[in-house]
This record gives structure tokens, sequence and C-alpha cells, in this order.
């Protein structure tokens, strides 16, 4: 699996998968990315650390991920990351985390001490979709409230179940109220949660200029940042 990478378009910066423990949540119904996952402390560490050194700061813009959130790496690998931070001059960080960590994330922001953008994979913002189908456990009041603590939503598009319309409101949201975000087009893998190719068709035709535009990143594979398998 490879795990680093650099993505050269839109905001240029390196990417690093790390390896994590297991999600807090890790009931996202159309997810298999806690095969990933694991509880060998020492060994995530090494294989984390290894991938971070290749880290050189070119950009001075780096994107931590992992098969969960970013608050599930191992504390030594967290600091690593702080350290790389100084030694390479980063001044922006992405990362992702789920919901349920919200009420973290501001004492991550201070720790790093430099731009933190925080990604959330909200998948729609079609509550009953994303709750009841998609099994997010992602429940917030408002726009305001979700932006009060993440930066950059995650779209999940091409799912068997949604309409057009959802995604409609899905990408007039993102583009009324949000700087930066990631638009992943659904591919199928072993969970039952379908791909529908119709709505992808249709949704490529009608929305081709998000491919381009450079506030939000473009996933028609899920391996297209070079990372992953």
């Amino acid at each position: 699996m490879e795990r680093y990478s650099h993505i050269k378009n839109k905001t240029k910066r390196e990417i690093v998968l790390l390896k994590a423990f297991p999600c807090i949540w890790s009931q996202c119904a159309f997810c298999d990315n806690i095969e990933d996952n694991s509880t060998n402390k020492e060994e995530m560490i090494a294989l984390n650390n290894e991938v971070l050194d290749r880290v050189r700061g070119e950009y001075g813009v780096l994107e931590v991920i992992d098969s969960a959130s970013i608050f599930e790496l191992p504390k030594e690998n967290i600091e690593r990351i702080k350290e790389i931070i100084d030694e390479k001059h980063i001044h922006t960080l992405f990362v992702e985390s789920h919901w349920l960590y919200k009420d973290k994330i501001q004492t991550l922001r201070d720790y790093f001490g430099i731009k933190v953008i925080v990604k959330i994979g909200i998948e729609t913002f079609d509550e009953h979709f994303r709750n009841n189908i998609l099994n997010k456990n992602v429940s917030f009041e408002s726009i305001d409230e979700l932006k009060y603590y993440f930066d950059s939503p995650c779209l999940l598009i091409g799912i068997q179940g949604q309409s057009k319309e959802m995604i409609r409101h899905d990408i007039n949201i993102l583009t009324q109220y949000f700087d930066c975000g990631t638009i992943n087009i659904y591919r199928n893998n072993s969970t039952h949660i379908k791909r529908d190719e119709n709505l992808i068709h249709w949704f490529m035709n009608e929305y081709h200029d998000l491919i381009d535009d450079p506030r939000y990143d473009f996933l028609y594979e899920p391996t297209d940042f070079g990372v992953g398998d």
C-alpha cells in the first residue's frame, strides 16, 4: 500500500496515509477502510514514523490521513507530526476527524500552532440519508454549528438511494458555505452499499466544472490522492 504522495493540483501538498487504532465509530455502512486499523501500537508507531520521515516540506503544506480520525493515531506519532511541522516549516496542515471528536478539535489546533484545516466525512447534508442509511452518527443543528468545528466537508456521490435533488442540495451548500471540501465518487467495496452508475454519469455531466474548481478536491477513485490501494 502506498502511504506517501504529492497532490500537485488544487492546494499543492504532501500527503501521508498512516495506520491508526480502530475508529471511534467504526459502524459507517459504506466503509471498509477500518481494515487498515491496528491495535499493535509499537508496529504502528514504527510504520508511521517511517512514512513521516519521507516528508520534505517542499510546499509548506501537509495532509495527514488514516483509516479513522487524527485522534486515533498513537500519541508518539502526533508528537512526530508536530516535530516535522517545526523542522520542515509546515504552515498548513490538513487532517480529518469524526464528529464525535468535535470538542477536542480546538485543543488540536492549539497544539500544532499553525493553520489546521479539519475535514469531516459527512457524505451528505441530508440527515436521514446520512444517519439512517449510511449510519454516520453525525448530527448537527445548522451549517453554522458544523462550521464552528470543521472547515472542509467530504461528500460522497453516486450511492444507490441518493437522488439528483439530494445531490444538488449537497453541492449548493458546499459551494455556498465552504471554501474547501472534497467530492468523492463512490466506488463499490466489500459493504452492501452499492454504486449508482446512472447517477454518477449524470453528476459528471452536470457538475463537470467542479473537477477543476480550485476550492474542492475531486476524487473519482479513492486512490486519486496517490495513497491507498
